[in-house]
Formats: structure tokens, sequence, C-alpha cells
């Protein structure tokens, strides 16, 4: 016999309830202790280099330049790898994460979360990776693109935005927890704070290429340290795998099956990151480097997937292919590499079309939500929107690595465009219709019927019947019982449909239908446990009930507070976004500077390099 709503509210007051409205205050005193700490030692190092008192910093330095950073001098070198070791780190951290938000809820406390430590070490170790690189420079000016700080001290431009960009993540972590307690917690990837922590990450390779630029060209050491072509050509095809990366995480939640957005976004961001990443790694990389980053993105992210999964036993994250697209860039550029803008909108382009063609496929036997023909249309221009922004900002990247950047008056407003684009792009998948007038009326049929193991199957009637036409998805959704049940639905006539595996009906799981049909992002509760900790009374799974077809927000985001002036949360949203837009802004000056200090040689990268 199962437990109805006031059965399961008492029991559940009894047992300590998670916070909804931020960390408590012992928590947030012990991490800020331990931020401190570690700054103040990084501190240390980096002023007892500077004063010479402390030799390690140039040691490790040395070590670098020999090993894996060859080619690089040391400022650069050490940078480079802690900075990659550091974004491999904060990734697993970040799916882990995910993971255990989507089976097991909120935290009970920002320390309480083993996969908090990996992203803190590993946002911590990028930001420590730039202030390297700022300080390692000692009596020389680190080339001509070096920024001045004092008089007598510069620093290389790509090591003070690797520092930005590594701070800009770090700062996610404290504005997140004011931003709980502000708005409640927003349990979606997509939370701005939280935008802040994978955007600052993703985007610190970017810095992380302008400083191998610099490196490279700044490199005094004999010739036979210098490394070979082969060399150049991994490290660089490392760097535009990273990007394919940093910039694949915005999809996580598709990922996993639990997007709370319109699967539209879904192709956009996959355009996106692969015309950025795969025209610039192209580009600057040379022949087959696409297809290596590819290549190196699959290691990384499918490694990622397999340590989460099956290693540590959380949930298992599907992974874009991206090899498609990969081959579409090489194809662009037998023809069209000496002209770079047109080489990246045509592979945009190609990516927009017969990519989202091949990813299409893709999702029907490796997503747990594949996409549909409701989508088509508006996911192949959004995907050609965003693919053609993406590989013109890609060649404009990679050119400007290059020396090649073309001149202000066209630059510019090419880049201020093609963020305009994807801005608007988003924004369309961000316009959603919630149904008024539309109900379901569900009819369960048990499997088990215990109080702690309740499954059943269910039977949906919505009323009208005409109401959806051809989805994107109708799906029965459970999660944060300690797993994840994701199940599209079996249509049986025009507005009814039938589940075709048991869903859980029991402890703290969330279970939910959920629609999304053209603009309609809908759903319908299930079953929802109590929570006293937001005040929010218990959904029974009664043997038949009929209820409204509601925003799924307002069911997957309980814990949401419902009193907050909506021109609060906007104006804070408009911050976060500009602080985006800045670092996006000074990445860009970044590359403009290196164009500009370090213009091409004719013998030093051929547009056509080979890796052999």
């Amino acid at each position: 016999m199962s437990r109805t709503g006031g059965d399961l509210l008492p029991l559940l007051a009894q047992e300590p309830a998670k916070p909804a409205g931020g960390a408590a205050l012992d928590q947030i005193v012990i991490a800020t202790g331990g931020a401190a700490a570690l700054t103040a030692v990084l501190l240390v190092l980096g002023w007892g280099h500077r004063t010479g008192r402390i030799t390690l910093l140039q040691r490790l330095a040395d070590l670098s330049e020999r090993g894996p950073g060859r080619g690089l001098p040391g400022w650069a070198a050490l940078p480079s790898v802690v900075a990659m070791l550091s974004l491999l780190t904060a990734l697993l951290g970040m799916y882990w994460d995910i993971s255990l938000h989507i089976s097991h809820g909120r935290d009970e406390g920002p320390l309480a979360n083993i996969a908090h430590y990996p992203i803190l070490f590993g946002l911590f170790g990028i930001f420590t990776a730039g202030v390297l690189s700022v300080v390692l420079p000692k009596g020389e000016r680190p080339g001509r693109a070096a920024v001045r700080i004092t008089r007598d001290w510069y620093a290389p431009a790509g090591g003070v935005l690797l520092a930005g960009a590594g701070f800009y993540a770090l700062l996610g972590f404290p504005l997140d927890d004011v931003w709980h307690r502000i708005f409640g917690q927003d349990v979606t990837l997509w939370g701005p704070t939280h935008l802040m922590l994978i955007g600052g990450a993703g985007l610190s390779l970017v810095a992380m290429m302008i400083l191998e630029r610099e490196g490279r060209r700044s490199f005094t050491g004999p010739a036979d340290a210098r490394g070979s072509a082969v060399t150049r050509w991994v490290r660089r095809g490392m760097l535009g795998g990273g990007l394919l990366i940093g910039l694949s995480v915005f999809q996580a939640e598709y990922d996993f099956g639990v997007a709370q957005f319109r699967l539209v976004h879904q192709p956009l961001l996959i355009a996106l990151a692969a015309g950025c990443a795969l025209v610039a790694v192209r580009l600057w990389g040379g022949r087959g480097a696409a297809l290596f980053a590819v290549a190196f993105y699959m290691l990384v992210r499918g490694g990622v997937s397999v340590l989460v999964g099956p290693v540590i036993g959380e949930l298992w994250a599907s992974v874009p292919l991206y090899i498609a697209e990969a081959l579409l860039v090489e194809l662009a550029a037998l023809v069209l590499i000496r002209r770079p803008l047109l080489f990246g909108a045509v592979s945009g382009l190609l990516i927009g079309t017969a990519g989202f063609a091949a990813e299409f496929a893709w999702t029907q036997v490796a997503f747990a939500m594949p996409w549909t023909g409701d989508i088509v249309v508006e996911g192949v221009l959004l995907a050609t929107v965003a693919g053609v922004a993406g590989g013109v900002c890609g060649a404009m990247l990679a050119e400007g690595l290059e020396g090649r950047l073309p001149r202000p008056q066209v630059a510019r407003p090419l880049f201020a465009l093609a963020i305009v684009a994807v801005g608007v792009a988003v924004a369309n998948g961000l316009i959603i219709h919630v149904p008024e007038g539309q109900r379901a009326t569900v009819t369960l049929t048990d499997v088990r019927g215990g109080e702690d193991d309740r499954t059943a199957h269910a039977r949906v009637e919505l009323s009208p019947r005409d109401a959806v036409d051809d989805p994107a998805w109708i799906a029965v959704t459970g999660w944060q019982g300690l797993g994840l049940h994701v199940e599209p639905l079996i249509r049986e006539a025009p507005g009814v449909y039938r589940t075709s595996a048991p869903m859980p009906l029991h402890g703290s799981w969330k279970t939910l239908i959920r629609i999304h049909d053209g603009r309609t992002l809908a759903g319908v509760p299930i079953y929802l446990p109590a929570d006293p900790a937001i005040g929010a009374e218990a959904v029974p799974a009664d043997p038949e009930f009929t209820r409204d077809v509601q925003s799924e927000k307002s069911i997957l985001q309980r814990e949401l507070k419902s009193d907050v002036p909506g021109w609060l949360w906007l104006a804070a949203s408009a911050v976060v976004l500009l602080c985006t837009l800045a670092l996006l802004i000074a990445l860009g000056w970044g590359v403009a500077r290196v164009s500009r200090e370090y213009p091409h040689r004719a013998a030093e990268t051929p547009r056509e390099m080979a890796a052999t």
C-alpha cells in the first residue's frame, strides 16, 4: 500500500533535510580558508621566484622545457602542462558532479559532494597556470606581445588571459552559493553561475593557444631543442581537441538525457563547437589536424564517461561523435584552405547540414533522447547559423595565431556579428510555450507495490487528444532517486501513450511525464516526494488521476523561489552575461595582439603543414 502525502511528510521531516538555499556557514568558512591557504602558497612561490629566494618554479620550468613543453620557453612550457592536467581534472569533476546531481539531487553542502574537489582543484590549477606564466619571466620581456606589469616586469598576454579565465571560472563557485540564497537552487547545468564555471574553463584553451604562439616565437634555445613538426602538430591538435571538449561541456544535460531546454539547442551547440574548434585546428595545425583533434576528444571525453559510469559507478553520459564534422572540414580544406574566412563559413555550412544528418543518425543509437523529425527544419537552420558563426570565429582565431588576422575593419565586425548570430539563435531556442487548458489522465498498473520499491506502468491520455503532434519527445523521466530513468512513451493512438518499462514511484524519486512539441515544453508530475526544506508537499502517485499539463520547470526545479522579483533575476543574469562578453572580448584582444606583434613568416608554418 503506497503512502499518501500526509503519511510521507512526518516521516521525511524526521530526517535531516538537505539545504535548499545555500551552504551552511561552517562549510563556507572551511572552503574559504582552504582557498586562502592555496592562494597563499601560490603567492609565496611567486614572490620567492621573483626575488630569487625560491628556485622550485624555475627548476620545474626547465624540466618542462626539456620534456612535454619541448620547443617552448619555460614560462610557456610549465603553465601549458599545468593547465592541461588541470582541465582534465576539472572535466572529470564536472561530469561526475552533474551525474551526482541527476541521481542524488542537491548537495547536503559543497564539501559533502566529492565531485566538487576535482572541479575546485582543476579550476584553481587553470588559474595557477596563468599566474605561473605571469611570474616566471624574470629579467626578460617574454616576447613582443607581452603585457607590462611594472617598470621591468612583463608577462605574456596568453598567461594574463589564462589567469583571467581561471579566475572567472573560480568566481562561479562563491557566486553560485549567493545565487542559491537569493533565487533558490536551479538544478540545471545552464544556471548563470554554472555557465561561468564551464565557460571560464572551456575558453581557457584559447588563452593556452595564444601562450603557445608567444612561446614558440620567443623560444631562443638550440635548434635541437625546438621540437619537430610532428611535435608541433600533436600539441596543436591536442589544444584544438581540448577546445572541442571545453565547448562541448555545454551539452552535458543532453548527454545524460535530462535536458531542461528545447532539443534544437543540441544540434546548435554541436555545430558551434565543431565549427569553431575544428576549423581553427585545421588551419593552425595543418593537414589531418581536425581528425586528430576529434581522436583526442574521443579519448578524453569517452574516457571521462567510462570513469564516471562503469568505474566510479555513476551515470553514463553519451558522447557526440564529431567524426563526420572533422571529415567535412578536412574535405573543405582541400579546396578552400587558402581562403580561410570562406573556408570557415563553408565548413560551418557543411557542419550545419551534412554534420546535422550524421549526428541525427548517431543520436538514434547512442542517446536517451534521440532527435526526431519535429526539430529537423529549425534544427538545421540553427545548426547552420551556429556552424557558420563558429567556423568564421575559428578561422579568425587560427589566422590570428599565425599572424594573418584580417585588418580590424573586417575582423571586429565579423567577430561581433558571429557573437550576435549565436546569441539570437540561442535566444530563439529559449522561447517556449506552456499550453493552457491541457490535461493528462494517467492510469497506473503496479509492477512492484512495496512502500520502498514501488514501480508501475502507465497509460497516459492527453486532453484534447490532438494537442501533441509528432513531438520532439514525450517521455517519462525519473531522477534524483539514486538513479535515472528516462523512457520515451509509446504511442497507442492520437493523444494516447503508454510506458515501455516500469517507472520508479518511491523514496526520493521525482517522476514526471515530459512533453516537448515544437515550442511546447511542459510536464505532468506523477510522483514527487515531500521536501520540508522548501515547504513542498508530496504529490502522490494514485492508481488513476487527472492533472494539468504545466511548466516542467516548476517540477524539475522545485527548489526555485517563486517570490523573487523577475527584474532581479534578469539583472543578475545580465551581469553574468556582461562578464562573459568581457572575457570573450579580452580573448579576441589577445588574438589580435599576437597577430599584430608576430606577423606570419613564410618559413615558419606552411599553409599545408603535414604531420611528417
